[in-house]
């Protein structure tokens, strides 16, 4: 499996929004789309962070979120990517070994082109194809 390539598995079109996005429009996008993370972009689609319902359950837990908070308040900005020419088990790896089930998938430049998940790579396994947007 080192020959197949995270492009082949990655969702292409990952849904994104900007670090000044109310935590209440996130948290309703998670849920609308039924994913579990949300890429945080700037206005040229470089990777600011990521925003996950494991973030959400930490925001709940502290009980702080309040009306109009972003979500730069809360999205992890230590994150890790791939690369679509990055084999899917090194991709694996990394995420077994920093127990994370999203990550975005950028280009040379940082810009945010897709997003792998557990999800993603189960179904490749599984025999079934990853849905593919655009």
């Amino acid at each position: 499996m080192d020959d197949i390539l995270v492009g082949r598995v990655m969702t292409s079109e990952a849904i994104t929004v900007h670090p000044d996005t109310f935590v209440e429009e996130a948290a309703s996008l998670l849920l609308e789309k039924g994913i579990g993370s949300l890429v945080v972009v700037d206005d040229d689609d470089r990777l600011e962070g990521i925003l996950t319902t494991t973030d959400f359950v930490h925001i709940v837990a502290a009980s702080k979120p309040k009306a109009q908070t972003t979500v730069e308040r809360y999205m992890s900005t230590d994150v890790t990517t791939a690369s679509a020419q990055d084999p899917i088990t090194d991709v694996a790896d990394v995420m077994i070994e920093q127990g994370i089930h999203h990550l975005p998938v950028v280009d040379e430049e940082g810009g945010v082109i897709g997003i792998v998940s557990t999800t993603d790579l189960t179904k490749y396994i599984s025999g079934l194809q990853p849905r593919r947007t655009a």
